[in-house]
C-alpha cells in the first residue's frame, strides 16, 4: 500500500536546503506488519474528507534540524529523555533496544533481543524501559540504566506502539483500538476506538504522548494522527509527505515510523524504518 492519493494535496515539509523530489520515488521495502486480519471499514484518509471540510486541522511541517540515523534500524519505538534517544527496532534476528546520541546517531548502548522476537514499541516509565513484541504476546521490562532484563509480561493482542500518560501505559495493536494498561500489573484498565469524523482509523502504530494528546503513526502512510485520549477523536492530522529527499532512496527505506518529544525544549522528532535521517520539525497548520 502506498502513499495516500486524493483531492487533498499538501505541500511537502519545508527543509533547510530543499531538494526537488523525484516524480516516483523507488518503492519501499516490504518487511513490516501485514494488515490486521479483520478490517471493519476502510481507513479514513485526508482524501475522503468532503471539499471545504476543515473541522479537523491538517498540519505540514518546517524542518528545524536533520540528524544522522542508523540505516539498519527498523524503527518501531522512539523516546527522547535526558538528552538522548531510546529506540526499539524490529525484525526477527535484528531486534534491539538502544540508547542513541541524538547529534551523531551513534549507538551508546544496545541490547539484542532473542531471534524469535520481533521488537516493537517501547516506553520509559520511571526507571524502567517497557518494550513490546509483535506477535509473540510478550513484553519486556528493563532497567533503564543497565538495560538488564527485569521481567516479562503477556498481553492478548499484537503489540505495535507504546507510550504513557504518566499514569497508564497506552498500547496500539494495529487496529483502531488503543489499550490502556496498568504500568505495574500490565492489566488492561480501559480502551478507546480512534475515529475521524465517525470512521475508525486503522493501523495505528508508534505512539507518543505529547501535551495531553496521543500522536500516532498510521502505518503505510506519511500521516500522524493527533488523538484526544478521552474520546478517541482525531483532533488533527500531520502530513509529512516529502520529508526524505531523492538521495535517501539510494538504499531501501521503509515507512515513516518513530515519534519522540523533548518536553524540556519543546522539540518534536520523527524518523522511519531504515531511514538515514532523523528530523526535528515544527508543525505548520495548513490554511485554506
Amino acid at each position: 500500500m502506498g502513499l495516500l492519493v486524493g483531492v487533498w494535496i499538501l505541500a511537502a515539509c519545508g527543509a533547510p536546503h530543499p531538494t526537488p523530489l523525484p516524480a516516483s520515488p523507488p518503492p519501499t521495502a516490504t518487511a513490516t506488519h501485514p494488515p490486521p486480519a479483520v478490517i471493519p471499514s476502510p481507513t479514513p484518509t485526508l482524501a475522503s474528507r468532503p471539499p471545504g471540510d476543515e473541522s479537523v486541522p491538517v498540519y505540514t511541517c518546517r524542518v528545524v534540524n536533520i540528524y544522522p540515523h542508523d540505516r539498519t534500524a527498523f524503527t518501531e519505538g522512539l523516546v527522547f529523555q535526558d538528552g538522548v534517544l531510546y529506540e526499539s527496532t524490529g525484525l526477527n534476528g535484528q531486534s534491539t533496544l538502544r540508547r542513541v546520541e541524538l547529534e551523531t546517531g551513534r549507538v551508546l548502548q544496545r541490547y539484542d533481543l532473542p531471534a524469535q522476537f520481533f521488537g516493537e514499541g517501547m516506553a520509559l516509565y520511571g526507571h524502567r524501559i517497557i518494550q513490546l513484541t509483535w506477535q509473540s504476546h510478550v513484553g519486556f521490562v528493563y532497567d533503564r540504566d543497565s538495560f538488564e532484563l527485569q521481567r516479562t509480561f503477556t498481553y492478548p493482542t499484537e503489540g505495535w506502539g507504546l507510550t504513557h500518560d504518566g499514569q497508564r501505559l497506552i498500547m496500539s495493536d494495529g487496529t483502531a483500538i488503543l489499550h490502556f494498561l496498568n504500568p505495574e500489573t500490565f492489566e488492561e484498565v480501559g480502551q478507546i476506538e480512534v475515529q475521524d469524523n465517525g470512521r475508525p482509523v486503522l493501523w495505528l502504530n508508534e505512539l507518543e504522548y505529547i501535551a495531553g494528546e496521543i500522536y500516532a503513526n498510521v502505518w503505510q502512510t506519511d500521516l500522524i494522527a493527533r488523538i484526544d485520549p478521552h474520546s478517541g477523536r482525531v483532533t488533527g492530522w500531520i502530513d509529512l509527505t516529502g520529508l526524505l529527499g531523492p538521495e535517501d532512496y539510494a538504499q531501501p527505506v521503509d515507512v515513516l515510523n518513530g515519534i519522540a518529544y523533548d518536553a524540556e525544549r519543546d522539540r518534536l522528532f520523527v524518523t522511519g524504518k531504515w531511514w538515514p535521517k532523523l528530523f526535528e520539525i515544527e508543525l505548520v497548520r495548513r490554511e485554506g
